[in-house]
């Protein structure tokens, strides 16, 4: 690109192509061109002419392949509207003491955000969720980004969860997907195409960090909007959606998520350190359920070779949620 001479075919810029009477008697006319961002390369394309019939506008993506030129359109999977009505169906999360504080599990067709910093058992949950499915016949995906698929299966292994036996039988798929210069659009069809091979309900990715930094740097900018179209197009064919997404911990505010990405998602998930009587202590609450009422409980938890248990509701401390509490005395109280 100089200015707004862009290439489009040796010798030809987008103006000339567009004045030029060998592309008007043409039905159809598709533009091809690839970009150079840093390090990755982004090939698109534009349908630029389709005489007598309609055409998705915009930019789409394609990838060449061994199998040949593959392309993946900026509105794929967004034709099914998500239903209004709510989901009768709630999924259990794998964990009895959570599905009570979410008023039952996860209402089926959601989208489940789990907001936490470095080890507070963010993909322990995720696999939680994805072997209670397993557990009740429910196929599931599980697309990740930080690490290799057997190394993710072997990590559930330790506690105590067989990935290995569905993952053989076809009902668990895991994939990488870590490609430098992958977009959301085709990240989308590949989890579609999984979706139709195993007819998995449940979805989770881990995590949306590792997710941005495996696109190409252009597509980086638009990640909000691609994050939206991909978990509309998701939850409208009734798969509920579980997703991860790293935090660093303030001390001086609650926050849900680094990318202002919460108000795409259903429901909310907030797990975080916190400072009590000199020790660092885990927390677990649910902000946010779109479908109904949740508790309101700040609760302490443990991650154990079981998995994720939650204690009971912490009382006698106030400001939990700025990780910094402060335990309550009688003259607290009284001036309370």
């Amino acid at each position: 690109m100089k200015g707004d001479r862009e290439e489009i075919c040796p010798g030809r810029t987008l103006s000339e192509m567009r004045d030029n009477p060998v592309f008007t008697v043409a039905d159809g006319l598709f533009w091809l061109y690839q970009t150079v961002e840093r390090n990755s390369v982004v090939r698109r394309l534009q349908i630029m002419k389709l005489r007598g019939q309609a055409s998705v506008p915009g930019l789409h993506t394609f990838r060449i392949t061994a199998d040949g030129l593959q392309a993946f359109s900026r509105t794929l999977g967004l034709s099914k509207q998500k239903s209004t009505t709510p989901a009768a169906r709630r999924l259990s999360t794998g964990n009895s003491d959570l599905d009570e504080m979410l008023g039952g599990g996860i209402p089926e067709g959601d989208s489940l955000l789990v907001a936490g910093s470095s080890g507070t058992g963010k993909s322990l949950l995720a696999t939680q969720f994805i072997a209670a499915g397993i557990r009740e016949g429910q196929p599931g995906i599980i697309a990740v980004f930080e690490e290799r698929a057997e190394e993710y299966a072997a990590r559930a292994t330790s506690f105590g969860l067989d990935f290995q036996t569905p993952i053989d039988a076809g009902t668990l798929r895991v994939i990488y997907l870590r490609p430098l210069d992958l977009s959301v659009d085709e990240t989308l069809q590949e989890i579609l195409d999984a979706i139709k091979e195993t007819g998995a309900r449940r979805l989770v990715i881990d995590s949306l960090a590792g997710f941005e930094m495996a696109l190409a740097p252009g597509f980086r900018a638009d990640f909000r909007e691609s994050l939206y179209r991909m978990i509309f197009a998701l939850t409208g064919i009734g798969v509920t959606v579980l997703s991860t997404v790293e935090m660093e911990e303030s001390f001086t505010e609650l926050l849900f998520s680094t990318y202002s990405v919460s108000f795409l998602t259903d429901d909310i998930i907030r797990l975080r350190y916190v400072e009590i009587d000199g020790q660092l202590r885990k927390l677990l609450m649910v902000v946010k359920m779109r479908s109904g009422a949740h508790s309101k409980d700040i609760r302490e938890y443990e991650i154990t070779s079981s998995g994720l248990a939650l204690g009971a509701r912490l009382r006698g401390y106030d400001r939990l949620i700025t990780g910094v509490s402060k335990r309550v005395t009688s003259t607290d109280s009284e001036v309370t």
